[in-house]
């Protein structure tokens, strides 16, 4: 049986094309559409906190709410909700989502000019009409992101359309004038709206809407000039010039330089609003590559929506300067701090991954009145070398050696040794992007020094010393940092909680359940010690 889910215009819910009438609770449908868009598992108490905030008894409401959708959206033989004790889940794999559908048929660079205009039609629809719960401050804040994303994707579809070939300029002005509506300070559609108009021949209109124009942007401090219009390209050539998603947050991130005691030049990137979370930097990161990774930009945007996420490339890899003499733990924590006084950030929770979360322990030890909440996923507080056999460390000494010669090579079977023990569970097109991913953050010579300086990470004795709330997370199949590592971790550190993930990947796949699960942790436990 066919399950279709409708959220433009008010939301509705189809089932062989009858529709279904949904539950008079506006909380209830809210909650369907949350489900729906989101396609992931979420947390009983984090779901009460985002559709009942101060109720005599959200379990029992979300429960009620939960036994109204579940004949809607499950049959006989088929549970789409899936429900348990700790986490409620939608599964929509075979459920027509119709804004799921129009943004990749949006991002099909080779689309019909007529289902062009099809999809700009439907996304002029109000999203999720009718269904605003005010009372509600996170479900607003994510409603209202969800529509401007949708907005976002209606402007470049009407873009797409003024440029068309297949149009008459008749055609195309009215849809640059819909587009410069929608987007009244975009320049590119105030330029194309007055060229369409000149050619067009309507020179009144042409010199009212260039006063018009020349007035608004003026007003916002834009520069734009009417005299200064050169002809713009049509719309883009290939899907790499025009990523869907990833694209878009790259332009929204913010990447700025600042530069450490000894002169180095670190990158680092903020993004989002709300309670600050500073990202301490590990090795194999790139601030623009991250965004279109299989691997972290899922993550990365899950938590941007709620919070103001502050990353960094550390010395030696991604676009902070590579060429430097010192790589060293200390030099990882000071460029921690520089990046925390760039940013001027009085508190914070501090996330540390991988090699990450020992340089986030010291400087939480350090620092203890900066950092808000302490999250450590895949972490380990003593390298490779510590307490090392003979046996070890010939081999460790030998892989760094092999680094040197094979790191840069085309030929990716070297760097595959790291991807394969990364991520076990990713699949050929996952794991060739890793690849290429590892040549181009560093060089072969600092990779090698990398391995090496991580082999002599000790902060043991620190552990004991953390005072403020820490969340350690790990992967339970990890196969680079085993889980009782983390477990240990958690022992050692005063009052710190363990969650382990069912994964076995060193590194979180975004697809994975496990990377959904990390999310709803991480905004779970900030909001529980704020």
């Amino acid at each position: 049986m066919s399950l279709s889910i409708h959220l433009f215009g008010e939301l509705e819910l189809t089932r062989d094309g009858t529709r279904i009438n949904l539950p008079a609770s506006k909380r209830t449908r809210a909650l369907l559409a949350y489900l729906a868009i989101t396609s992931r598992p979420h947390r009983r108490d984090r779901l009460c906190e985002v559709f009942w905030e101060i109720p005599d008894d959200p379990r029992g409401a979300l429960r009620w709410s939960l036994s109204k959708i579940r004949p809607l959206v499950n049959e006989d033989n088929h549970e789409r909700l899936i429900a348990d004790r700790e986490r409620v889940a939608l599964h929509t794999a075979d459920i027509e989502i119709d804004a799921h559908q129009l943004a990749s048929q949006a991002n099909d660079l080779q689309l019909p000019c007529d289902a062009l205009v099809h999809i700009a039609q439907q996304l002029a629809q109000p999203f999720l009409d009718g269904i605003d719960l005010p009372d509600q401050e996170i479900f607003q804040r994510w409603l209202t992101s969800e529509r401007q994303e949708m907005e976002r994707l209606r402007g470049k579809v009407l873009a797409r359309l003024a440029f068309h070939n297949e149009l008459i300029p008749p055609e195309r002005l009215t849809w640059a004038q819909e587009w410069l509506m929608l987007e009244p300070f975009n320049t590119k559609a105030a330029t194309q709206c007055l060229t369409l108009t000149e050619m067009l021949h309507a020179t009144q209109e042409v010199k009212a809407l260039s006063q018009e124009l020349s007035k608004r942007f003026r007003n916002a401090g834009i520069q734009w000039s009417a005299e200064d219009r050169t002809e713009l390209s049509p719309e883009p050539k290939t899907a790499e010039q025009e990523k869907p998603l990833g694209r878009e947050l790259l332009a929204r991130q913010k990447i700025q330089f600042c530069t450490s005691d000894d002169n180095v030049r670190i990158a680092y990137a903020t993004i989002g609003s709300g309670t600050p979370i500073v990202k301490a930097a590990n090795w194999l990161s790139h601030l623009e590559l991250d965004w279109d990774a299989p691997i972290w930009s899922p993550l990365f945007r899950e938590l941007a929506m709620q919070h103001q996420v502050v990353r960094y490339d550390e010395r030696g890899n991604g676009l902070s300067d590579w060429n430097v003499e010192d790589i060293s733990f200390a030099s990882f924590v000071k460029d921690l701090e520089t990046v925390v006084e760039a940013n001027q950030l009085e508190k914070f929770a501090l996330l540390g991954i991988s090699q990450g979360a020992a340089v986030s322990i010291e400087y939480a030890v350090n620092h203890p009145e900066r950092v808000s909440h302490l999250i450590l996923f895949g972490g380990y507080d003593a390298g490779w070398r510590i307490n090392a056999s003979e046996a070890t460390t010939r081999e460790r000494e030998a892989i760094i050696t092999l680094t040197e010669s094979g790191w840069g090579q085309d030929n990716p079977a070297y760097r595959q040794i790291f991807s394969s023990t990364f991520m076990p569970s990713a699949s050929p097109q996952e794991l060739n992007w890793f690849n290429e991913f590892q040549r181009l953050t560093t060089s072969p010579e600092n990779a090698a020094r990398f391995l090496s300086v991580f082999g002599d990470i000790d902060v043991r004795d620190k552990l004991s010393q953390v005072k403020v709330p820490t969340l350690v997370l790990h992967s339970l199949g990890d196969q680079r940092i085993p889980a009782k590592t983390g477990r240990d971790i958690a022992a050692s550190i005063p009052h710190a909680e363990f969650v382990g993930l069912e994964s076995d990947g060193h590194l979180l796949l975004g697809r994975e359940a496990a990377s959904s699960i990390f999310v709803e942790t991480v905004h779970e436990f900030i909001a529980r010690h704020s």
